[in-house]
């Protein structure tokens, strides 16, 4: 499996009030399915961030295409692969 950060950068913030139940819905039907990892919002009100779990990046995309906020037009994305480091000593 690959990683992909996902930065939901705001598009129109009245669509994103409206949705986000329904976004907040499908991250935890997502979680529950394995397919991400981590989620939150920017304090600044800039965005969010997502990590998903996929097979490749047009995996990652279709799962991203399917969230509310970006099929409903609330938000706008930006993918990248991500190569989580997880040998790190403290």
């Amino acid at each position: 499996m690959k990683y992909f950060a996902v930065f939901l950068s705001m598009k129109d913030e009245e669509l994103s009030r409206v949705h986000r139940p329904e976004h907040l819905d499908f991250l935890a039907g997502q979680r529950e399915a394995g397919t991400v990892l981590m989620n939150g919002r920017f304090t600044d009100g800039a965005g969010g961030l997502i990590i998903y779990r996929a097979e490749d990046e047009e995996s990652a995309v279709s799962l991203v295409k399917q969230d509310p906020y970006i099929s409903l037009g609330a938000r706008d994305y930006e993918i990248h692969e991500w190569d989580m480091e997880t040998n790190y000593e403290f």
